[in-house]
């Protein structure tokens, strides 16, 4: 595959860009995972870093919310946070402990739903705060991402039980296993209306249709570590390569093919397709990467 690379610096080497998304505005936000800040980014203006409450919160995921404004998970904070797109931040304390929230995605119901992994839970904030919690059937589970299936239900993964779950809007759950070993993490819907992951542990990608029929596409280096993953508009979805220093993009075919990252130890880590077909990638050296396929 012939791409474009651009590599851009947002902050310092150790700040660790970690999520990227593009906002209702149109720029590109980012998390600061060791600094507690919400970034944001244009290709013709300085980045902007604002600062949360807490520098060691640790923000992780975050998404575009119904009420144009960003909201993202405060890991270590144990809080749902909100930005607006003038950098305006409004924290919503969890009321248990060691929720830890990592994952959160819009619902179909208008609602942002999140994973706890510390309580193995999957938790519901509405815009005006409210805040429900949905006990999953298993200790242990480490719910990671969630995504808003295409048949209504939330679809999560659970990295250390090695299963994918689903959850319907009365928070009835439904389990489907993976192979031992399988540690999936980032999630998306692809184009074909099924769940796409990455397989941290075992280096794969997995796909999984909402009536549960399971397939997985092994990548040439098992060792690359596969982190997050997003649908591409053009067909097939990308993911990155945290200890291959890459990413990577599948075929909804299975066909899978690499892009080694210029700078190496970039340590990529979130990403998202903007509405130029352009890739973005957050590199916790302190840059997003743009990607481009080559005209």
């Amino acid at each position: 595959m012939q791409v474009e690379l651009d590599e851009f610096t947002v902050c310092g080497p150790e700040a660790g860009p970690y999520a990227i998304t593009t906002g209702p505005d149109g720029a590109l936000w980012f998390t600061l995972v060791h600094h507690g800040k919400i970034g944001r980014f244009t290709a013709k203006e300085e980045p902007r870093l604002f600062a949360l409450p807490r520098s060691d919160g640790r923000p992780s995921i975050l998404v575009n919310g119904p009420d144009g404004a960003l909201w993202f998970t405060q890991t270590a904070a144990n809080s749902i946070g909100r930005i607006s797109v003038a950098g305006e931040v409004t924290e919503f304390a969890l009321p248990t402990p060691g929720a830890q929230p990592f994952g959160i995605a819009l619902g179909h119901d208008g609602a942002l739903w999140f994973t706890e992994m510390g309580t193995h839970r999957i938790g519901r904030i509405t815009v005006a705060g409210e805040i429900a919690a949905f006990p999953l059937p298993l200790e242990g589970g480490f719910p990671s991402a969630i995504v808003a299936g295409p048949d209504g239900a939330m679809w999560f993964t659970l990295n250390q039980a090695h299963a994918v779950g689903r959850m319907d809007a009365q928070g009835v759950t439904t389990l489907h296993p993976l192979a031992q070993g399988a540690a999936p993490v980032g999630m998306a819907v692809g184009s074909d209306g099924a769940l796409w992951f990455v397989q941290i542990g075992d280096g794969q990608i997995g796909r999984l249709t909402v009536d549960g029929q399971s397939t997985e596409f092994p990548l040439p280096d098992r060792a690359a570590r596969p982190h997050a993953i997003a649908a591409d508009p053009a067909g097939g979805l990308w993911f990155t390569e945290w200890g291959a220093n890459g990413v990577g993009h599948v075929s909804l075919e299975g066909e899978i093919t690499r892009v080694a990252l210029p700078t190496p130890g970039s340590e990529p880590h979130g990403l998202t397709v903007a509405p130029d077909g352009g890739v973005w990638v957050a590199l916790e050296i302190g840059k997003l990467l743009r990607l481009r396929r080559a005209r």
